[in-house]
């Protein structure tokens, strides 16, 4: 019997354990993006246009599929207050002031 040479696949292999996407992420940018800009091309063109990434990339954003990072999430932030309060609650930074606190503030440190 002729004996086969190379590499041999196991049989058992080993696992490798995904870690749980954070799908809240994707989904409240999307959302925030939806109730920032609306849902038409016009939209996607917009947010193209602040953050520099391509068509496709966006609509992954605007559906949830997946979630902008890095420079791109910055820029977004920048230009959408939608997605800046998204990214604050999702940090548990939940920063709320009224007109009313800020006048009161102000007189504080004169």
């Amino acid at each position: 019997m002729r004996v086969k040479m190379g590499t041999v696949v196991p049989k058992m292999g080993t696992f490798v354990h995904l870690i749980e996407e954070p799908t809240d992420y994707r989904t409240a940018i999307a959302m925030a993006l939806h109730a920032e800009l609306d849902d038409t091309h016009r939209a996607i063109k917009t947010a193209m246009r602040w953050t520099g990434a391509s068509e496709r990339t966006v609509k992954y954003w605007f559906s949830g599929e997946r979630g902008p990072s890095g420079d791109h999430l910055i820029a977004l932030a920048r230009h959408s207050d939608a997605v800046l309060y998204v990214v604050l609650a999702l940090a548990g930074r939940h920063i709320v002031e009224e007109a009313g606190d800020c006048k009161a503030n102000d007189d504080r440190q004169e």
